[in-house]
């Protein structure tokens, strides 16, 4: 069993992303049409005079029918994904408590993804950095629990001033934040950051970011190891559709150069066993 075996743990699902009383210029659309191209995500859109101009909706296939599962404005998507390239993030541009990611991409979670990094495509694997940052500064809005992260290079963080930054002020809070990666940089004596080097495959090709919440916190009370996800997010989510301390996962793996299979999860069981397995191999 290897962090491989995670990425059969979800199933399959029919979510759409509709841009409603489109106002903004044709490339916009294009865009995040060619940003879910090769993803489980459908992308359309349509008028609703009931709605405001410029308003995408995730909606969901259900047996009733399609439910809406949130909705953001256009100009949040386009100004966190669309419009911007990944060093927007790694050199800090965008500060950690002033980030906020739109719930229509928070909500794709259990969605199995392939995403193609640069040359290939410059955006989607952009989407992976996006819910990264947004499952870091949710561990620092907590203040504590647990940040397991891995960087392929632990290098990774010297060399990127924004990533640089994000862990320092994640692990200055009661988070303890672990991070992992091939050991080619140590952080200064001083650091509250708890490293963990190898040269396996997993430390070469995993990429996870995963939050869990102190004992007692939001989802410790559900069963891991193939348990149920009661505690799932759904109504009373705060900023972004997460609820405060809500365990919360990325998992991605290089499975070829610049391809990577993965996805994000709020299930409770789910992220601890995906916590517990790092703690035990890694």
């Amino acid at each position: 069993m290897g962090l491989d075996s995670f990425l059969d743990a979800i199933g399959t699902t029919s979510r759409s992303l509709s841009v409603v009383n489109r106002s903004a210029p044709d490339p916009v659309q294009r865009m995040l049409e060619t940003t879910f191209a090769d993803q489980p995500v459908d992308v359309d859109e349509l008028s609703d005079d009931a709605r405001g101009d410029d308003v995408v909706v995730l909606s969901e296939g259900t047996a009733e029918g399609r439910e809406v599962v949130a909705t953001s404005s256009l100009e949040d998507v386009m100004n966190t994904v669309l419009l911007v390239n990944s060093d927007l993030y790694k050199t800090g541009q965008t500060k950690l408590d002033e980030f906020e990611l739109p719930s229509v991409l928070t909500r794709l979670d259990d969605v199995p993804f392939s995403l193609r990094g640069y040359p290939e495509s410059d955006k989607e694997k952009l989407l992976l950095v996006a819910i990264s940052r947004y499952i870091e500064r949710h561990a620092w809005r907590a203040g504590d629990g647990r940040l397991r992260s891995s960087f392929q290079r632990l290098s990774r963080i010297k060399d990127e001033r924004g990533t640089r930054a994000v862990y320092q002020k994640v692990a200055s809070t009661d988070v303890q934040t672990h991070v992992y990666g091939i050991p080619d940089w140590t952080p200064p004596s001083n650091s509250d950051l708890l490293t963990h080097g190898g040269y396996t495959d997993e430390f070469y090709d995993s990429w996870f970011v995963v939050y869990t919440p102190p004992e007692g916190g939001p989802g410790e009370s559900i069963e891991s190891d193939g348990g149920t996800d009661e505690a799932a997010p759904g109504d009373g989510r705060g900023i972004d559709g997460a609820t405060p301390g809500q365990p919360v996962a990325l998992l991605a793996l290089e499975t070829e150069p610049k391809r990577w299979e993965g996805y994000w999860t709020f299930r409770p069981s789910l992220v601890a066993d995906i916590d517990r397995y790092i703690s035990r191999n890694m």
